[in-house]
């Protein structure tokens, strides 16, 4: 049988030996690896499979690291990976684990930035290039940007402070024609102009930036990528270089379904379908739910996500209603902005957003929406503790949003409560309102007397009162009954709000309570229980806070970090005994 190409490559340089036979059937079998994999362990399939011709290009026509290449995103560096030393954790499966799914600098000298978010890598490249030159360092740099990722601000910060630089520096445009899903705005039209012009239409962002252009179609073709690169290294000036790709490319599901494995689940390698898929309700359909019966009552509603529809099905509501749904691509800060223009006229609109990634429009959230008092709602999902990389953290949205002066941030801990609160929040005029969407399985209880300022006593005791945070609160229920065994019946509290204490709920609990208790799947550290431990400060009143360390938690698994914040019932139940 014959050596796999691969078994060879341990470096860069080794790729220098090969001929353009060797390094196209080198490609081939990347693929195979990759797919081999992310089908067990989930994963970036599109984004990887489509840059595998131009990460091995990159690596035989430059010298890494002293020329030095930024991913943006860094979500489609499984190829440079493999080529930098880290091949073993895609051909062992006992190593899988080893590496994270984004550059790591702590793994290799090839990576040079922790990234998982979109659009920062022109601008890295910018910093880079700018330091290599006043130290008199050698070396080119690049930023490979796609995906979408050109419609975030930075992008175009990074492009403006590009033009005027007078070095090297290489943009690499990896165009598949996609976002996470489709690509969105007038930006992508321009690309899509210099695709079918050979890269010779007038309509040119980058030249009109003052940077120089050039075009190569088939990204996916190796002597291409390795004629394009050999014609780049060296330049004397900043150089856009504009590539289009196929995203998937290799893998007819991932072609056929460029959406669904942007990042996937593990999945049957031959059909392509999720190997677990998930069944029954979900809080998605809640949403949907309501979003139908305020259309249906008249509601002004719109839909805005900034590229990620998926996480909350909203094709579904944008087919029904095209008018009122925008996609404003990746751009965060536009769909909140977008949201406060349109509140400002009128209508009521909702943005679906991701925690990890609204960080990204902080300023807006408390500039635009908090100081305006503007009655947009936004839909926050991703809520819980996690630890598969660094980047993607759940827990410091309750530390970002419940601390915007006038920004209501609410956690429902069922779907009536969900449904309750969206409708609330469409029809309210005090300000902003965000939503917690409850990271865990649905759950059902009748709803009455709702106040969503007012914490709701679902179980009156004494002694200990126990608050769960959204979807923590069945926590709560299972460590107060763990507690009933030992003859203490405790009080169970939703809090609802998690921006505003319900002061006289919590003044009652002094009556005949000497412990309260709370639970939050987030940073302790600006979090609802900080808030809590506060307002019993200068009473007798004691205080145990359980929630997330504040830290970037990394390739930890979720039991891990649970365990470790004593987040489970026994280890809850124990820190209340020994305080009582």
């Amino acid at each position: 049988m014959e050596t796999p190409i691969l078994n060879t490559i341990d470096q860069p340089a080794d790729l220098k030996k090969l001929n353009l036979e060797e390094l196209t059937k080198l490609a081939a079998e990347i693929r195979d690896v990759l797919l081999n994999k992310v089908s067990q362990t989930g994963g970036h399939v599109g984004p990887n499979l489509g840059v595998v011709e131009l990460t091995i290009a990159f690596h035989t026509i430059f010298n890494s690291p002293i020329d030095k290449v930024v991913w943006d995103v860094s979500h489609q560096s499984y190829t440079h990976k493999i080529l930098t030393g880290r091949k073993n954790a895609w051909l062992s499966p006992e190593h899988f684990d080893d590496v994270s799914g984004y550059t790591a600098p702590e793994e290799s000298p090839h990576d040079y930035f922790n990234i998982g978010h979109t659009s920062t890598s022109i601008a890295l490249a910018t910093g880079m290039a700018s330091a290599r030159d006043l130290l008199n360092k050698a070396g080119n740099v690049m930023a490979v940007i796609g995906d979408g990722s050109l419609s975030g601000g930075l992008a175009l910060e990074g492009l403006n402070i590009a033009s005027t630089l007078d070095s090297n520096l290489i943009i690499l445009v990896n165009d598949n024609e996609m976002a996470i899903a489709e690509d969105h705005g007038g930006i992508y039209e321009g690309l899509k102009d210099l695709r079918e012009t050979n890269g010779q239409s007038p309509n040119n962002l980058f030249k009109a930036m003052g940077l120089d252009y050039r075009y190569v179609e088939n990204g996916n073709d190796m002597e291409t990528m390795l004629e394009a690169f050999k014609a780049v290294k060296d330049i004397d000036h900043p150089i856009v270089l504009h590539v289009h790709t196929q995203k998937g490319h290799g893998y007819q599901p991932a072609i056929t379904n460029k959406e669904a494995f942007h990042w996937h689940v593990p999945f049957d390698l031959k059909t392509g379908k999720t190997l677990h898929p998930t069944t029954g309700e979900t809080y998605t359909d809640v949403i949907h739910e309501q979003l139908a019966k305020e259309m249906a009552e008249k509601t002004p509603i719109t839909a805005i996500t900034a590229a990620i529809p998926g996480s909350y099905d909203l094709k579904r509501f944008g087919k029904k209603y095209p008018e009122r749904y925008f996609d404003v691509g990746i751009a965060e800060q536009e769909s909140i902005t977008l949201a406060a223009g349109q509140a400002k006229q009128g209508l009521r609109p909702i943005v679906f957003q991701s925690g990890t990634f609204l960080q990204r429009a902080y300023d807006q959230l408390s500039h635009d929406l908090g100081i305006n008092k503007l009655p947009v709602t936004i839909m926050v999902s991703g809520g819980s503790i996690s630890a598969g990389d660094p980047t993607h953290q759940g827990i410091f949205d309750i530390a970002m949003l419940s601390n915007i002066p006038g920004l209501t941030y609410l956690a429902p801990t069922t779907k009536e409560e969900l449904s309750e609160m969206m409708h609330w929040a469409l029809h309210q005029n005090i300000g902003p309102v965000a939503i917690r969407v409850p990271s865990n399985e649905v759950h059902s209880a009748k709803l009455t007397d709702f106040d969503a300022h007012k914490m709701n006593v679902l179980h009156s005791g004494k002694k200990v009162a126990l608050l769960g945070v959204g979807s923590l609160l069945p926590l709560a229920e299972e460590v107060q009954q763990q507690l009933s065994k030992q003859d203490l019946d405790a009080t169970v509290i939703d809090p609802r709000d998690i921006s505003k204490l319900d002061q006289e709920t919590l003044s009652d609990l002094e009556k005949n309570h000497q412990l309260v208790v709370t639970l939050e799947e987030a940073s302790l550290s600006g979090g609802f229980g900080e808030k809590v431990s506060r307002f019993y400060n200068n009473s007798a009143m004691h205080v145990l806070n359980f929630g997330a360390a504040k830290r970037f938690n990394d390739r930890e698994t979720t039991a891990e970090l649970w365990h470790e914040f004593k987040l489970t019932p026994e280890q809850i139940v124990s820190e209340i005994v020994d305080n009582l």
